[in-house]
């Protein structure tokens, strides 16, 4: 799933090609019943038609589409991508909606699994509210940091990938993150030392800010713009390098099940 460097990426790619442009209508092409998040076509048309599109911007893992009365939400998913053309070999059933502008232009969005969504929310706080601080921002501090981690009781892994605690992260940069403040991913928050908190904030901000400089990172099916790859994947120290050596410790990296999600670390360098 495209994590914050990779929807920063695609906002980026995008905000200068959409942004001030009106809105004439939105389709649902072979989308899910779930595509609108519950709205059908009808509804979503009614609330968002010939509404201007006053800022491109991004929450979380979320591409935000700020307009002139409320806000509409495109979450990639696993698949999700999108593009201003559709090409002449793209199978039809990979695109779930069209939005298309009253300058003529489109944006089409392919999906080969069909979990992405389309969100209309008339209140931004309403949805704002269920995530945690961005962590490129001036709200995620040190001092909020150790404060969050000791207040809880939860493993390290799965406590980054909690949204609501702090937006944007996922598996890949939750690895990395961990890996390079040397703790463990079943570490219990409210026993990381004051040294690893402070070795964690700066890891995520400064992981994080270099993936973005990289456009992000390319597994299997991230992708912008025209079939643009993000280049972060060199860089990735623990993430997808199973047996591999620890580029510090040069010990096998190890991968095993945190709360049902794959997760990488190197045994030595990551003590619980």
């Amino acid at each position: 799933m495209p994590e914050l460097p990779e929807v920063e990426t695609v906002v980026r790619v995008i905000r200068p090609r959409i942004e001030g442009l009106r809105i004439r209508s939105i389709r649902r092409l072979n989308g899910t019943a779930s595509l609108f998040n519950g709205a059908t076509e009808a509804q979503l048309n009614r609330l968002v038609k010939n509404q201007r599109i006053r800022a491109v911007t991004r929450r979380g893992k979320y591409i935000v589409l700020e307009l002139e009365r409320g806000v509409l939400l495109i979450h990639l998913r696993m698949t999700g991508r999108l593009l201003f053309r559709k090409g002449p070999d793209d199978p039809e059933r990979h695109f779930t909606a069209r939005i298309d502008f009253q300058n003529q232009a489109s944006l089409w969005f392919r999906d080969m699994r069909k979990f992405g969504r389309i969100t209309y929310c008339s209140d931004r706080e309403n949805w704002e509210g269920r995530l945690g601080p961005e962590p490129l921002s001036d709200q995620f501090t040190l001092d909020w940091l150790r404060g969050e981690l000791k207040r809880r009781h939860r493993k390290m892994k799965a406590l980054l990938l909690d949204q609501s605690f702090l937006a944007g992260l996922g598996n890949i940069y939750v690895d990395e993150v961990l890996w390079a403040a040397r703790i463990h991913p079943e570490t219990l928050s409210h026993r990381v030392s004051q040294s690893k908190a402070a070795a964690l904030h700066r890891a995520i901000r400064s992981i994080l800010q270099a993936s973005i400089d990289h456009q992000g990172t390319t597994i299997i099916n991230f992708a912008f713009g025209e079939g643009k790859t993000g280049n972060f994947r060199s860089l990735l120290q623990v993430f997808g390098r199973t047996g591999k050596p620890c580029p510090r410790c040069g010990t096998a990296i190890k991968k095993v099940r945190v709360n049902q999600r794959g997760t990488h670390f190197c045994p030595v360098c990551q003590k619980r």
